[in-house]
């Protein structure tokens, strides 16, 4: 017997719009039934667990100990700036001259999350 990752849980202070940036960045629709106001809604992902959010009266205080790692279809460059003007913020830049590395974003609430390079971006560097 297994378990099976159902979702990934996002505690957050505002649920709905949370998830509104998440559908942006993913490209995938908020659940059908979300409306703002919600204090749970998701995320269905095209493949894998879904992205839940659910709101909660604290605040953020520290460094995520989980995040999600993206692997953009487009380059890291490229998605790095995209979601740069959807509202995330640079953290910590890791990307190394050599073009391997990482980019350190965080959402609207200061969840953290990395942009990786992209299949195309490591195809070049494996050349």
């Amino acid at each position: 017997m297994v378990s099976v990752v159902q979702n990934v849980a996002i505690d957050c202070a505002d649920a709905y719009e949370l998830a509104e940036f998440w559908s942006r960045v993913t490209g995938r629709p908020l659940h059908p039934e979300a409306k703002p106001g919600d204090r749970e809604t998701q995320v269905p992902l095209a493949e894998g667990p879904a992205l839940y959010f659910n709101q909660v009266p604290e605040p953020k205080r520290t460094k995520n100990r989980i995040h999600l790692c993206l692997r953009p279809e487009t380059s890291r460059e490229q998605e790095v700036e995209r979601l740069l003007g959807l509202g995330a913020t640079l953290v910590a830049d890791r990307r190394n001259p050599d073009g391997s590395g990482w980019a350190v974003l965080a959402d609207l609430e200061g969840n953290e999350f990395c942009v990786l390079r992209s299949e195309s971006d490591r195809a070049v560097m494996n050349d």
